[in-house]
């Protein structure tokens, strides 16, 4: 049998209150304001409640959408957050910054012919009512099984693999490099896309739990992860992201005002930079700031050096709008705010003065050919189409790399040529016995919901091993 077609009079799809972009240009305060009660009912309502919902075959980490979302239009909230606490142990940040367009709700039978449900709008307001006003009751754990677990690295993917191990009744220790846990949650976005306090309730919860967090701890360097096995664990995950900067490699890239996206948002995200001095943690405030690529991370670091006092603000890609790989929406709101798009262009070199800062930089425009190995349509430089512009900041988001400080430190561990480790794309297990891994040390830099997705088949796997074997 069918499922049902959406009417041609359905109610309209919620819009989601947001600050004024002349005001929250200026300010790092959250720019959506949230749903109301009312709007959320409203909302859920739309819900066809599909017999087989083709949203939670696009949902990473499996959020049985359609019961969180029935329990919202009855008006049980904490009864939705717990619902989707049973999936995701992280819907307050999955709300926010999850690419639904592209995964639940681009599978919405209401968006073949209209506006697909707001499935993380209403993720975002349950999660965000049951923090706020909830019980504070947290997802029960099963009977201890005595197994012990080491999650190195506290981002997406580690935190899911440790909210999925408690609940199946394991013991969780998580190691992070940082004095904060949230990994790229807090170092690499920003305060008005993701306030950090939603992070701490996520991370709180899982505390709740009984994760046990110890932050200030480098593994690779303070301790190897055979050291940690000596100390008692059963198994071990790993999940470091991809934090090593890419750069472009042009003449003047060494100069004094030029930043990679990952120092610039780690400076001012998770060690506050954008309050100094109450916060002792200096940014880089330029007048003319340019961006290199066009990515969310790019979006993020064009959007907080406007907040951080910019005259201008530069976006420098070297493909077309249709090509730019930040979600619409992030387009859409760096536009608002007056981030100007450069489009088919590409640096080829940047300029100081005796001082050793910058002051400028040449580019040259290009035209698009054939698609490439991504599908996009490869840029093609133009000749003689050189020109210069003057700029005293420089963002290079280009893209990260893995950071080798753990693999080199862990034998027989199999890597791949870009330095990534290899692991069994279903499982995570990696070449060597009782260490797994996912999200970006083994994709390479992708989205949060994507390392989650990674963290839930991991965490499957582990606990066959745990409770089965290998």
């Amino acid at each position: 049998m069918s499922e049902k077609k959406p009417k041609k009079d359905a109610v309209p799809r919620a819009k989601m209150p947001e600050q004024d972009p002349d005001v929250r240009r200026r300010n790092f305060i959250e720019v959506p304001l949230g749903l109301t009660p009312e709007m959320a009912i409203k909302e859920a309502k739309r819900c066809l409640q599909c017999k087989k919902p083709a949203c939670v075959e696009g949902c990473p980490v499996s959020v049985t959408i359609p019961e969180f979302i029935h329990l919202i239009a009855e008006g049980d909230f904490s009864g939705a957050a717990n619902k989707l606490w049973e999936r995701n142990a992280l819907p307050a940040v999955c709300g926010r910054v999850c690419p639904q367009e592209e995964q639940c709700e681009g599978r919405c039978i209401l968006g073949k012919k209209g506006q697909p449900v707001a499935i993380g709008y209403l993720e975002r307001f349950a999660a965000d009512y049951e923090r706020k006003n909830g019980t504070g009751n947290v997802p029960a754990v099963k009977e201890k099984t005595g197994k012990k677990v080491a999650v190195i690295g506290s981002g997406p993917s580690g935190l899911t693999v440790a909210g999925d191990l408690l609940l199946k009744g394991h013991e969780v220790s998580i190691f992070e490099a940082f004095h904060k846990p949230g990994g790229v949650l807090v170092y690499g976005i920003p305060e008005f896309r993701l306030p950090k306090e939603i992070v701490a309730s996520e991370v709180a919860t899982l505390e709740k739990m009984g994760a046990d967090i110890q932050c200030n701890t480098v593994v690779g360097a303070s301790v190897t992860i055979d050291e940690l096995f000596e100390e008692g664990y059963d198994a071990a995950y790993i999940g470091v992201g991809a934090g090593l900067p890419r750069f472009m490699n042009l003449p003047g890239e060494n100069l004094i005002g030029i930043y990679s996206a990952n120092e610039y948002l780690t400076r001012t995200n998770l060690m506050k930079g954008y309050l100094f001095p109450k916060y002792d943690t200096p940014i880089a405030r330029g007048k003319n700031v340019v961006v290199l690529g066009a990515g969310n991370v790019a979006m993020d670091s064009a959007r907080t050096a406007m907040r951080l006092g910019a005259d201008s603000v530069k976006i420098v890609y070297r493909r077309s709008r249709d090509e730019m790989p930040a979600r619409e929406e992030e387009l859409h709101h760096a536009e608002q705010e007056q981030i100007e798009f450069v489009l088919l262009t590409n640096p080829t070199q940047f300029f100081g003065d005796e001082n050793g800062r910058l002051t400028g930089m040449e580019c040259l425009k290009m035209e698009l050919g054939e698609p490439d190995d991504s599908g996009r349509r490869r840029p093609i430089p133009i000749k003689g189409s050189e020109y210069k512009f003057d700029c005293d900041l420089v963002v290079v988001s280009v893209g990260s790399n893995a950071n080798p400080l753990l693999t080199n430190s862990t034998p027989n561990l199999n890597l791949n040529r870009w330095g990534n480790i290899e692991a069994d794309p279903l499982t995570g297990k990696t070449s060597k016995p009782g260490v797994w891994a996912g999200g970006d040390i083994v994709t390479g830099a992708a989205t949060v919901i994507l390392a989650m997705g990674a963290g839930r088949a991991v965490a499957n796997s582990m606990h066959d091993y745990l409770t089965i074997g290998w």
